[in-house]
């Protein structure tokens, strides 16, 4: 699975962005898929997964009731909806695919990723 990531930009505190990231591959639809994102002089960390059937979504408590992941198998793409959005969400954020397949439910843990994308630049001003 290869991954392209796209949306990024720069938006004013309160401004929302939409991330998307494309694939290819024609196993996409049987991996859970995920968001990260990394700060200067952060680690990367977890902000939101979306199980491979599309029932099941988790967030991080950072962007939860702000952010919403969503997929369409049939675009092999992946979305990230961002709103609300503060300057504490500048980072980094890239789209990552499950190193299993048909797993039950999405982790949070980004060891359990294997297939990444370049990453796209998300800074919001205050």
């Amino acid at each position: 699975v290869q991954l392209q990531a796209s949306g990024g930009g720069l938006v004013q505190a309160g401004g929302s962005l939409r991330l998307s990231c494309a694939a290819s591959g024609r196993t996409f639809s049987t991996y859970a898929l995920g968001w990260f994102r990394q700060a200067p002089g952060k680690e990367r960390e977890f902000v939101a997964a979306i199980s491979w059937t599309g029932d099941s979504a988790y967030y991080a408590e950072a962007v939860k009731g702000r952010f919403t992941i969503s997929r369409d198998n049939a675009k092999n793409t992946v979305y990230l909806q961002s709103n609300s959005l503060k300057p504490e969400d500048t980072a980094v954020y890239y789209c990552a695919a499950d190193r299993m397949q048909l797993r039950g439910r999405p982790t949070t843990s980004l060891f359990e990723y294997k297939f990444w994308g370049q990453g796209t630049q998300v800074t919001v001003s205050s």
